[in-house]
């Protein structure tokens, strides 16, 4: 076991404890972090039978989305737990789920 481990600057948080707010009803983003470059990492809730109201586009930089659980859907097609979606900066999509699901989302560049 390794005892010279630098962890200086780490910063941790859990979702349970992230300070939520509603984006829409019943889509809900809680802030796990917010990097000193703009950079940011959510946890996105979407209930069942759930959409974005209107259309989500990726500026300035890309958006990454892990599906932790549930089916996510981007208004094309469906993703179910354990899928990983990169989103170039420009591109857009709706996000939406039929059966809810929770989402890691990471915005590299703010």
């Amino acid at each position: 076991m390794a005892t010279d481990l630098n962890m200086t600057g780490y910063e941790w948080s859990t979702a349970h404890d992230a300070p939520v707010r509603e984006l829409f009803p019943g889509i809900r983003a809680r802030t796990l972090w917010l990097g000193s470059n703009g950079a940011k990492a959510y946890f996105l809730e979407l209930d069942p039978n759930t959409c974005w109201q209107g259309i989500d586009v990726h500026e300035p930089g890309p958006e990454e989305v892990f599906v932790v659980s549930g089916v996510f859907n981007d208004g094309v097609r469906d993703y179910p737990a354990g899928s990983f979606i990169h989103a170039p900066a420009g591109s857009s999509h709706i996000p939406q789920s039929v059966t809810g699901c929770t989402l890691f989302v990471f915005y590299p560049e703010g």
